[in-house]
């Protein structure tokens, strides 16, 4: 058996902050990682989609993997997002990603293209063969166009260094089927933070999320009680979550309103997104009103 213990658990898909000139702010990029770390979250996702990854350049995604691993502790698990429209920037941030000392790569299919399943196994496959690292697949064909056919996950499953994947599509009946396919001893990541609750019980062990950042101790205690089969419990709790991540995606972006939530709850400088992603202001009345209410369901949670 695989010791995939360092991947179960809640991780957070990490924002990416910059500083009033756009560049890496990487004082508040680790101010960001300990608040995480201090709550109990297992991890962090790093430069993936809620990380702006495909916004940045390569030397700046590298420049935001040493931030994270500067400050993290060594059994803080960092996983790192090397996806890029081509294989070869691929190659170079993985084995950068491996040199600093992470834990796991991983990626989405090469983008824009709309390429064939040969061809993102041959892409996923040059990455993986790059490095000694663990590989975790990124399946969000909402964002790539790329529907994963079952039978590439199942070739891919079938190499040893293939131990995961963060599966962030719509249907929950996937769930099922990567787990059925690829057996117990593979991570399956849930990706699509509304749907936690179900993706768990439907075969997922762990849990990835933009929206974890803005509320981390909500997602926590929602694994903790699908852990404990307290399911009415759980339902309640992703019901309530639910209403904050709708709220969360009715600002002009989710990214700029996750920022907003993280200066208001934590005191970190998290700016604005990277244009084209529009900003949310601190001192939207909505954006008020959802920070109080978050924090009113963090309290809640804490005393239950």
């Amino acid at each position: 058996m695989k010791n995939l213990e360092k991947f179960k658990g809640i991780f957070v898909a990490l924002n990416t902050i910059y500083d009033e000139n756009d560049e890496i702010n990487v004082n508040e990029i680790q101010k960001l990682v300990k608040v995480y770390e201090s709550k109990g979250v297992k991890g962090v996702y790093v430069c993936g989609s809620t990380g702006e990854g495909f916004l940045l350049s390569t030397e700046e995604r590298m420049q935001v993997v040493e931030a994270v691993k500067e400050v993290a502790s060594d059994d803080f698990t960092i996983i790192v997002h090397v996806g890029c429209a081509g294989t070869k920037e691929s190659i170079k941030l993985a084995k950068h990603a491996e040199k600093v000392g992470v834990d796991a790569v991983s990626a989405v299919p090469s983008v824009y293209y709309h390429l064939s399943p040969a061809s993102v196994e041959k892409h996923w496959n040059g990455i993986i063969d790059s490095t000694d690292l663990p590989f975790i697949i990124y399946n969000i064909p909402q964002l790539t166009s790329f529907n994963l056919p079952l039978d590439l996950f199942e070739r891919m499953a079938k190499n040893p260094k293939v131990i995961g994947i963060k599966n962030s599509e719509e249907p929950v009946f996937n769930m099922e089927r990567y787990r059925t396919v690829a057996g117990d001893d593979f991570i399956i990541f849930n990706g699509s933070d509304e749907q936690m609750l179900g993706g768990r019980l439907m075969g997922a062990n762990a849990g990835i999320g933009g929206t974890y950042g803005s509320m981390p101790e909500l997602y926590l205690k929602l694994n903790s009680l699908i852990t404990e089969n307290k399911i009415v419990e759980a339902k309640a709790l992703q019901v309530k979550i639910n209403d904050f991540v709708q709220r969360l995606c009715s600002f002009p972006s989710l990214y700029g309103a996750s920022k907003a939530v993280i200066k208001l709850r934590y005191g970190i400088v998290a700016g604005i997104p990277r244009l084209p992603m529009l900003p949310v202001s601190v001192d939207d009345p909505k954006l008020v009103e959802l920070v109080k209410d978050i924090n009113m369901a963090v309290e809640e949670v804490k005393n239950s």
